[in-house]
């Protein structure tokens, strides 16, 4: 689970039931902030380990795609 939601959700509720101060309103647009990067790097993720194959059976992935898969691998080396 993603860390900031649970105080995403505070602050939500917080903000229905009794409004949110200045500071809050801030934390809560960083925090909302934070949550959408989180996301983003979750479907990148996805997206980079996809490989496309037709009918035939044949790979079909983009080449974009698989320069990404390359320079994952080649980052995630321990050396």
């Amino acid at each position: 689970m993603i860390s900031s939601l649970q105080r995403i959700n505070e602050l939500a509720r917080k903000a229905r039931e009794d409004g949110l101060t200045p500071g809050e309103v801030e934390e809560r647009a960083a925090l909302r902030e934070e949550y959408l990067q989180e996301i983003r790097g979750q479907v990148s993720s996805t997206m980079s380990s996809l490989t496309i194959v037709n009918e035939d059976g044949e790979d079909i992935t983009p080449t974009a795609l698989v320069i990404e898969k390359a320079i994952q691998y080649r980052n995630s080396l321990p050396f």
